[in-house]
Order: C-alpha cells, then structure tokens, then sequence
C-alpha cells in the first residue's frame, strides 16, 4: 500500500480557517504546523495545487491592481469532508529521526568532548522553542474568544512545552554523565583493530 502523505491534511486544515495565497499558507504553516510537521516550502505550494487537481480546493485569482496578481485557495465541500474523516481516524504511529540522539548514540567514535559540545546546542536550541511557546501561548490566551481552535491549538503547544522542559533537563543530566567520562580520544575503529590470530 502506498505511504500516503499527510502534510495535504495539515493544509486542508489550514485552508478551512480562512482562504489562503501560497504566501500566506507558507507563514501560517511556518508560525504553527512547522513546530511539529515540518516541510518544505515548495511541496506545500505543490500539494496546494494537487488538493485542487483533487476536487478538494479551489483557487481564484484576485488581481493586484498595480502588483502582481494573487491566487487564492479555499477548501470545498469534499475537502472539508476529506479533512473531518482523517481527523477521525486513529493516528499512526511516531516514527522519529533525531539527529542529536544518533550522535550521542554514537558518540565514542569522538569522545566526551564532541558529545557535550552537541547537547549544548540541543539545550540552547529547547531554551528557544520554550521562549517561543511562551510568547506564542500568551497571544493565543489573549484571543481565545475569538477562535473556537485556539484551545485546541493550546494543547498542542503544551506538548511541545513539555517536551522541550523534558529535554532541557534531560541535557541537563547528560552533561553532567558526561563530565565524569574519561576525556580521551576516540577508540579505535574496526578496520584498524589488528586481526585475531586464526581469522
């Protein structure tokens, strides 16, 4: 069965609060959804395009009186309908990739040192996202009133809250295991090690 991807509901989602330029999804996309879902610009503007080949948006064309013309895309029907199923139906399973843990995991083929040096950057990095959330969170509560999603979208922001503090400490703590190792460097790798006698 073909992987189907679900960045086109992340956009449906979008486009059903309000119409949207592919400038302006990009924003939209980059200030909330991109916290968690990332993507690339261009397929966003490419799956804009499929939702409508698809019957699942439409686009119009405003013109710019003395600037360029703007497309502008709306959800249908169908693509509200398309949206409220995936939503219904049970999400898959995480499958993450994250770097910094690939680098600790293999982390004696350069040592302490190197290791220590990519945590920092992933706890200054958490320290970011949790000043963001904060201020992102603070303007969401202001306007609760005026977006039925925005306690939604609260919840989401409270996972990546607890995330970010989980990480933060959990750097924390491997800073401090790391100190203790001894700094020397790295061991040898296999290629190097010398043959056993009888292999």
């Amino acid at each position: 069965m073909p992987h189907e991807n679900k960045t086109r509901y992340a956009v449906l989602g979008l486009l059903n609060t309000a119409p949207m330029t592919g400038y302006q999804m990009r924003k939209a996309y980059e200030s909330s959804l991109g916290h968690f879902w990332s993507e690339s610009y261009s397929h966003l503007y490419a799956i804009l395009k499929v939702l409508e080949v698809d019957g699942l948006a439409t686009s119009t064309v405003e013109p710019g009186h003395g600037r360029p013309d703007r497309r502008v895309y709306d959800i249908t029907d169908a693509g509200r309908e398309a949206l409220r199923d995936w939503l219904a139906s049970p999400a898959d399973e995480p499958h993450e990739r994250v770097e910094v843990l690939l680098k600790v995991f293999h982390g004696g083929a350069v040592g302490p040192a190197v290791t220590a040096e990519h945590i920092q950057i992933c706890r200054a990095q958490h320290e970011a996202s949790l000043a963001r959330y904060s201020l992102y969170t603070g303007e969401l509560r202001a306007h609760l009133a005026d977006d039925p999603n925005h306690p939604y979208v609260l919840l989401t922001l409270r996972c990546g809250q607890a995330i970010s503090t989980a990480m933060v400490a959990w750097c924390d703590e491997t800073l401090a295991t790391l100190a203790g190792f001894p700094d020397v460097g790295p061991g040898p790798s296999a290629k190097d090690t010398p043959p056993q006698e009888g292999s």
